[in-house]
């Protein structure tokens, strides 16, 4: 039906007749010329129409925004004065002698062209629409771009591209899994896959040696802007390979991914940091690197005073009392503080205590603060110091259990940064290491693993069941402007320390065998030492488009209640279809009663 794209045409083609399709993104009648902007997804093409062909014109003048249109015509120079240089085709243009409606249009629900305000729920029902914007075709060529780059370096590297199955087993992984219920074993469910992890260790064990999947994975868990509850992750795993080879290759990788598809040159090596340093000087296992604000530790300044705020939690064993200097943060009305104490105050913390340092050389009378009536004058003196504080800054405090400190000033950190305008413009990838193996879980009084059950520790199984709080595992994050962007770890490859971790997580020999006894025997069957990663391809996706959510850059994202507006799913299904799952549904306690 055309011989060109819109976005193809170039002065190379000057004088040469072209067939064009596409959709009509602007119409505009100029006294007696009609000019068309027709857009496909390479681009935007102007096509002119003038009486000289009554006919065509005349049909021209129907025309309305997205009408589906094809036209045959000249390709010939803009004249001199319309040139349009922000446009890739904006020098020349195409004098339409022939125009056929292939279809018409209602109009549109909301303009395709130029910055919109509009719903995200009404963008979702007609996402066909929505990702006509250039916009959104843009994001979604740059995916394909991306995801054919990793192709292609893993494949050069070796890796098999490996499917495993979608209709799997219920497995713990730190969310709620989809179930799928079998119509031909009644009773009994399949588990839509929460990522491949027992499948891609089981691959090592069969000696595919190098791995990787683009894998559609599942989670029903609550949502936020980086989260959906079906996505799409790089999923990695390779054979007697150790920790520092699989950082290393991974590096070339995401520098190669990011040369090639944004031509920006990231640090070669990456710097590294322990999961310890990180948590202590930005209270984040994911700090964004490009903001150089830290907390600083006064707990052994705070241990003495009278001020229960900060002495109870600096003499608590679990608690922490940190500071964060903001330079020339004085500037802040009371009024922003109030609202960054409500900012905080989503985390956990019950307040928002602040000293400005109106005049560094004044001592106490130089500074502002609702607490320093409470602290002696050289605690004071001492935390200015320590913080190196100058005139014009603003310091504030969290004194809380060590969780709440650090999500409430690690969060205010990022927050602030970003709002004062402190952070660079540049890519800063980290590798987070030395992870905890376990962490305290003080309501069900156990342990939970901080990545996953199969992930290896750093010591023998000994050393593990002797003291397992302080056990370092061999994981490892890949962090990049503050976003996780992927989490790998070595795996357990023996049996006896699989079984062991899961004596420690409170699982079981009885719920091991059932729930992992294929993955504990195929342990004992010559299982090589082994170790992967997984990338969130929709979250990659977004940090390099600079979206600010990954349902920007996914085709058919859901909303955040996990919800279709588009098909309108999820949906009830008929009694047969139940009947012959062998599924009878029961209303919960309590939903008659909200729905009347």
């Amino acid at each position: 039906m055309r011989t060109h794209t819109c976005g193809e045409l170039t002065k190379s083609n000057l004088g040469q007749e072209v067939d064009l399709c596409g959709w009509v993104h602007r119409r505009r009648d100029h006294g007696g010329v009609i000019f068309i902007d027709l857009r496909d997804r390479s681009g935007l093409m102007q096509v002119v129409f003038d009486p000289d062909t009554p006919d065509t014109f005349s049909l021209a003048e129907s025309v309305r925004a997205e009408y589906v249109l094809k036209v045959h015509g000249k390709v010939r120079e803009r004249p001199e004065g319309t040139v349009n240089p922000g446009l890739p085709t904006g020098q020349i243009e195409v004098l339409v002698s022939e125009l056929d409606v292939l279809n018409r249009s209602e109009t549109p629900p909301f303009p395709l062209e130029g910055d919109i305000d509009v719903k995200e729920e009404i963008r979702l029902r007609y996402r066909y629409i929505d990702l006509r914007r250039p916009e959104m075709l843009e994001r979604l060529k740059l995916r394909t771009k991306i995801t054919r780059n990793l192709r292609s370096f893993l494949d050069q590297k070796g890796f098999y591209d490996i499917e495993t199955p979608y209709l799997t087993k219920a497995t713990p992984e730190g969310a709620r899994d989809y179930l799928v219920p079998s119509r031909t074993h009644e009773g009994a469910f399949f588990a839509l896959p929460q990522s491949p992890q027992l499948y891609k260790q089981l691959l090592m064990i069969a000696g595919m040696d190098r791995y990787y999947q683009i894998a559609r994975c599942f989670r029903d868990e609550d949502l936020r802007a980086d989260r959906q509850p079906e996505f799409t992750q790089l999923d990695i795993e390779t054979s007697f390979m150790d920790e520092e080879g699989i950082m290393d290759l991974m590096e070339d990788m995401v520098r190669k991914l990011f040369g090639e598809v944004l031509e920006q040159e990231l640090p070669d090596p990456f710097p590294r940091m322990t999961y310890a340093e990180a948590m202590r000087r930005y209270g984040s296992d994911r700090p964004d690197l490009r903001i150089e604000l830290e907390l600083v530790d006064i707990a052994d300044l705070m241990k003495g005073v009278e001020f229960k705020v900060f002495s109870g939690p600096a003499n608590d064993p679990d608690g922490r009392v940190a500071a964060l200097r903001v330079p020339n943060g004085s500037k802040l009305s009371r009024k922003e503080i109030n609202e960054l104490t409500a900012f905080v105050a989503i985390y956990g913390a019950k307040g928002l205590a602040y000293i400005k340092v109106n005049d560094r050389q004044a001592g106490k009378a130089g500074l502002q603060s609702p607490i320093l009536k409470f602290i002696p004058d050289e605690i004071v003196e001492a935390i200015l110091d320590r913080c190196a504080v100058e005139t014009g800054d603003l310091i504030f405090f969290g004194a809380d259990k060590q969780t709440i400190v650090n999500e409430s000033l690690g969060a205010l950190r990022v927050k602030l940064g970003c709002d004062l305008g402190m952070a660079k413009s540049s890519w800063q990838p980290l590798w987070v290491v030395d992870f905890p193996m376990f962490e305290r879980d003080p309501g069900r009084k156990r342990w939970n693993a901080l990545h996953h059950p199969f992930t290896a520790p750093s010591g023998s199984r000994e050393e593990l069941q002797a003291d397992p709080g302080n056990m370092i595992s061999r994981a490892y994050d890949l962090v990049v402007n503050g976003m996780e962007l992927g989490g790998g770890s070595i795996r357990i490859h023996d049996a006896q320390m699989q079984e062991t971790v899961f004596e420690l997580l409170g699982i079981g020999e009885e719920e091991s065998r059932t729930k992992f006894g294929f993955l504990l025997d195929a342990l004992k069957y010559g299982c090589p030492p082994h170790g992967g990663i997984a990338f969130g391809l929709d979250r990659l996706v977004m940090l390099m488009a600079g979206a600010s959510t990954i349902r920007d850059v996914m085709a058919f994202p859901k909303t955040q209640t996990a919800a279709c507006p588009m098909i309108d799913a999820p949906a009830r299904v008929s009694d047969a279809q139940l009947k012959e799952l062998g599924i009878r549904l029961r209303t919960r306690p309590g939903a008659e009663a909200a729905e009347t």
